[in-house]
């Protein structure tokens, strides 16, 4: 694919994440705050990360391969902030009593959603993140994919909580998400060149 073609796809590829990463993430929040749900909460707060990350990539493919580099440490970084935005949502959550969280059957819905669109969105990333020897895209990329795994242990909380009434799975579903979210952190921030 020519240089020029491969930057195209990738924009579009970018605007579709800000569009579906918008929805998301006001989707989750709302859910989330009305149901009390961390692990809800901890997903909106993914999406916000996400939606920011593929707003640094969508610049650097406007501006050029000279904001690689800041573009492939923020997006790094990014997934360090998320992992300490749900350990703090969680344990506010389990040790304080104000609120359980209630079944959302709305936030389930939409973890449905993002669980088939968020893989589709990794792959196209990752093909395109090798063909364009871009290790920002390709951060963005496992973003993606982190998305679409906390989508599944995100609703299998919310789920447990809405036919067992265990409010606490909730917060135990976010605190699970933690080590995924290192884990890709880590990965990202040491990514391997994806071209010679």
């Amino acid at each position: 694919m020519h240089v020029v073609t491969q930057n195209r796809t990738v924009i579009r590829l970018q605007w579709i994440t800000l569009a579906w990463m918008s929805i998301e993430f006001s989707a989750a929040i709302a859910a989330g705050l009305q149901a009390h749900s961390p692990a809800l909460l901890a997903f909106g707060g993914d999406s916000a990360v996400e939606l920011f990350s593929a707003a640094v990539v969508l610049r650097r493919f406007y501006v050029g391969e000279h904001a690689e580099r800041n573009a492939a440490r923020i997006t790094a970084i990014l997934l360090y902030a998320l992992a300490g935005f749900i350990c703090l949502e969680s344990a506010l959550s389990l040790f304080g009593s104000r609120f359980h969280a209630e079944p959302s059957y709305f936030g389930m819905a939409l973890l449905v959603a993002a669980a088939i669109i968020m893989p589709w969105l990794g792959r196209q990333k990752r093909e395109l993140s090798v063909q364009t020897c871009s290790k920002a895209l390709q951060a963005d990329a496992v973003q993606s994919s982190v998305c679409a795994y906390m989508s599944w242990i995100a609703l299998t909380g919310l789920a447990l909580n809405a036919f067992f009434h265990l409010p606490w799975i909730d917060s135990a579903a976010a605190l699970a998400l933690v080590p995924l979210v290192l884990y890709e952190a880590n990965k990202a921030r040491k990514g391997e060149e994806c071209c010679c």
